[in-house]
């Protein structure tokens, strides 16, 4: 199933029947991440998870694996939806900083923006690849940072992977 026609199966760009399909994604359902918003043009979404004992750790706070969970596949589907079906998006890599540990409900909340996707566009119209790096801090209630994470993402247009393999580059 290629990314377009999954993305499509979850909803596309209806936000509202693509949250309840992740909400309902086992790894996000068994941890309780639960996405509260999504933009209509999914340049923005907003995830948390409450602590339970579902995600806490031996020391009664988040786990972090789960912190980790809760900033994985959004920046992917945010720019599968608004890139188009004629560009290839990846995670490639990703790092966790924790800053303090987690207590409560904690929020990530992701931001695409006109200008990120512009880079994007322009980077492609050059190079076969583009990966850049987007940042998405978890917070708590009080807006204390608890962890930072950084998503390295793949790009590249469809038309450049195959004159690639072609070896035509």
């Amino acid at each position: 199933m290629t990314h377009s026609v999954l993305l499509k199966f979850l909803g596309g760009s209806n936000g509202a029947r693509l949250r309840r399909w992740i909400n309902l994604w086992p790894p996000f359902l068994g941890a309780g991440i639960r996405i509260v918003h999504i933009a209509p043009d999914m340049k923005s979404i907003d995830v948390e998870m409450k602590l339970s004992w579902r995600n806490a750790n031996y020391v009664g706070t988040h786990f972090g694996g789960s912190l980790f969970a809760m900033t994985d596949p959004f920046y992917m589907l945010m720019l599968m939806a608004n890139l188009g079906g004629e560009y290839i998006v990846w995670d490639k890599a990703a790092s966790i900083r924790y800053r303090k540990p987690g207590r409560g409900t904690v929020r990530a909340e992701f931001r695409l923006s006109d200008a990120a996707l512009d880079e994007i566009r322009e980077n492609l119209k050059t190079f076969p690849k583009y990966e850049p790096v987007f940042r998405v801090e978890v917070k708590d209630k009080e807006g204390t940072v608890i962890a930072e994470v950084e998503k390295l993402l793949h790009i590249r247009r469809k038309d450049a992977e195959k004159t690639e393999s072609r070896g035509d580059n």
